[in-house]
């Protein structure tokens, strides 16, 4: 394959991967929007608590999305460190957005309900970015390619019925 093509596949990957992150994220967002709403009008807690208490219910439910679709092809050994890493970037990631939920609340005086939801999502936002980033470098790290080949190749050989004869180079030539 050239240089070029294997960009373009790389690419392809990148752009699959990002669209499937993104799916289970705006999942997640209708989850944690619905989390922070319904709290925040039917219980007395502050803002930024609700606020936070909805990010770890949405957390939960990505990490199920994230595990089982996005990344279902990802390396499944030691789901204890997986799960580890997964609630230590989610949870710097709680803080960038909950720290911006805060500065809003607290440092600027808005905390109406559309401007709370608006700088919860601002919020979500940029820690969208850091948790992209850390659960495809750090949690849900990627098969080496060895590993990748030969599970391919015995998918390959369980869907066959019966084998196929190997063609060889010097045969075709004659």
């Amino acid at each position: 394959m050239s240089e070029r093509g294997a960009l373009r596949t790389r690419l392809d990957l990148l752009a699959r991967e990002v669209a499937k992150f993104g799916a289970v994220g705006a999942l997640g967002l209708v989850v944690n929007i619905a989390v922070s709403n319904l709290l925040w009008r039917t219980t007395d807690l502050q803002v930024v608590r609700a606020g936070l208490l909805a990010t770890f219910v949405a957390i939960l439910f990505n990490y199920i999305g994230f595990r089982y679709w996005t990344y279902r092809d990802r390396d499944k050994t030691g789901r204890t460190r997986e799960l580890t890493l997964f609630l230590l970037f989610s949870a710097v990631g709680a803080v960038i957005e909950t720290g911006v939920l805060y500065v809003a609340t607290y440092g600027f005086g808005w905390d109406t309900p559309f401007q709370s939801n608006v700088f919860k999502i601002l919020g979500i936002g940029i820690a969208t970015l850091f948790r992209f980033w850390s659960y495809r470098t750090w949690v849900f790290k990627a098969l080496p390619v060895k590993e990748t080949v030969l599970s391919a190749e015995g998918f390959l050989q369980q869907g066959r019925t019966e084998q196929v004869p190997r063609v060889e180079a010097d045969s075709v030539r004659r």
